[in-house]
């Protein structure tokens, strides 16, 4: 085998149509389309300071949380919340595989391009987690549904945004007491790899347009810096957007003493792509899969936004690919 099988917007302006949409949906929901400080009317309202560096006044203790990012579902489930509302993630049909028996039953409100202002409506939430959401045209209309907070800046720290995620949820002490047990499983992973302690990792996915690499500035980068990993080549630089595609003829740009590499869903269109890449004579020349050190991965954990639990996650698979 050349791959052991462990560890596995164009958002423009709104249209009149989706305008449309929202107004019948705040018709049919009394409970939503109110203001921003609609926690007032239920109970007590903490204020807390979003990842844009905004102040939104948010209801002490959520009920109903609607989730707008893969980030955001992991650390609402991490933290111990079901959200009412989930967006699909990235090339997923629903909540991102590694998260699809916890996610299960939640109602989809909308794709990773964006929310269904009418489904968001639906849930009835009372507060909205909405990651990095950039279009101001549907973050107001958001804000008219319930307190919208942007749980991500530009640096995508997980911790970070799930320590905003804790206050915003009233469930501060969870956040250090899942980042703390992080830190512990790192630092356990750490001593533990004895030989292969600074090891070269590469991470990479394939789909059907080809291989893209994970530079720095990406979820699945932090993970690999807090364990003390090298990086290959252009690993070390940080990429121009979320992956950098290589081709067939630079693939030792993706090599090193260890290369994980998955793509998004083991179903649909990517189902069998693996298989297909091993077959390839450029892989069969990598170091990684000589020495049998290529490991699938599963990539809408890997290659994503992330979170703790998939933070969590990427440390067991890692344990169980390189550890001896």
């Amino acid at each position: 085998m050349l791959f052991s099988s462990r560890g596995r917007r164009s958002r423009g302006r709104a249209r009149p149509a989706v305008a449309a949409a929202f107004l019948t949906a705040c018709a049919l929901t009394a409970t939503a389309c109110g203001s921003a400080d609609a926690g007032d009317a239920k109970g007590a309202t903490t204020a807390v300071t979003d990842a844009t560096g905004a102040t939104v006044k948010v209801p002490a203790a959520p009920e109903r949380v609607v989730v707008l990012s893969e980030l955001d579902l992991d650390s609402a489930l991490a933290l111990g919340v079901k959200p009412v509302g989930l967006t699909a993630g990235r090339g997923q049909q629903g909540a991102p595989e590694y998260l699809a028996a916890q996610a299960k039953g939640i109602p989809l409100v909308g794709a990773v391009t964006g929310p269904d202002l009418e489904k968001v409506v639906r849930a009835r939430p009372d507060v909205i987690l909405a990651g990095q959401l950039a279009d101001k045209q549907v973050l107001g209309r958001l804000r008219k549904v319930a307190p919208t907070v942007l749980t991500t800046d530009a640096t995508k720290d997980w911790k970070k945004s799930l320590r905003l995620t804790g206050k915003v949820l009233g469930r501060t002490a969870q956040a250090d007491k899942v980042i703390a047990g992080y830190d512990e499983k790192v630092a356990a992973l750490k001593k533990d790899l004895g030989p292969e302690a600074g090891a070269g990792v590469s991470v990479a996915r394939y789909s059907a347009k080809g291989t893209a690499v994970m530079q720095q500035g990406v979820f699945i980068s932090d993970v690999l810096k807090d364990l003390g990993f090298k990086r290959p080549g252009i690993q070390n630089q940080k990429g121009a957007g979320h992956s950098t595609p290589i081709s067939d003829e630079n693939l030792e740009q993706i090599d090193g003493d260890w290369l994980f590499i998955g793509t998004l869903s083991s179903t649909g269109p990517d189902a069998g792509l693996l298989g297909k890449l091993a077959g390839k004579p450029a892989y069969r020349q990598l170091n990684a899969v000589r020495d049998r050190h290529a490991t699938v991965i599963d990539g809408s954990k890997w290659t994503s936004l992330g979170g703790p639990e998939a933070a969590v996650s990427v440390l067991d698979d890692i344990r169980k690919a390189m550890v001896r």
